[in-house]
């Protein structure tokens, strides 16, 4: 039997279909993460508030002019068994001079992403481990999470196949070094 386009040839050709398929409430989202859909509500107003304690920082202090967007769905690589992961960051942000934003699909490559940010929600498991491995697959150089539940921000560096192989947790209130193409110290004293 031929394989004709639109039809699966395997389980996870099949997953993504359904994926690509689905119609999410207005406000929620949907991603593919490690082989699972994953849907979430709106952020709640303390989410939004981290978030935009940060991009705006990144915005005055960085060392490099950087683009930002909210919510941008990323294609990243995944394992043998699993679709392409579909990954939606709350923040992606990029070096302007890359222009990594302007023509892009709703699904883009990682291609030029200087840094994703995750604040914790309803899945906080998911923003600590598999949205991890799957940032580090796809070679995204940084990867910064704010831990509600921990009280804590972590920069994830040096991506290697499946994690990254560096990482620094500090408390809140304490300023956290941002690398190049950065090169500043967030800080952390408002998150308190």
């Amino acid at each position: 039997m031929t394989a004709v386009a639109h039809e699966p040839t395997t389980l996870a050709e099949g997953l993504l279909d359904i994926f690509l398929s689905l119609d999410t409430p207005e406000g929620f989202r949907a991603e593919l993460i490690e082989g699972e859909i994953v849907v979430t509500p709106p952020p709640d107003g303390d989410h939004e508030k981290y978030i935009s304690r940060i991009v705006r920082q990144v915005v005055r202090r960085s060392h490099t002019d950087m683009d930002f967007s909210g919510n941008k769905g990323l294609r990243l690589r995944s394992g043998e068994s699993c679709p392409k992961n579909h990954v939606i960051p709350d923040v992606t942000f990029a070096p302007v001079e890359f222009d990594v934003f302007g023509g892009a699909d709703s699904w883009m490559p990682c291609d030029g992403v200087a840094m994703v940010l995750e604040v914790t929600s309803t899945k906080p498991r998911a923003d600590r481990e598999a949205k991890r491995r799957c940032y580090a697959r796809g070679g995204i150089p940084l990867y910064l999470l704010i831990d509600r539940e921990a009280s804590s921000v972590t920069l994830f560096s040096d991506p290697e196949k499946d994690d990254y192989r560096q990482l620094c947790t500090l408390p809140f209130g304490k300023p956290i070094a941002l690398p190049e193409p950065f090169a500043f110290d967030l800080d952390t004293t408002d998150f308190l």
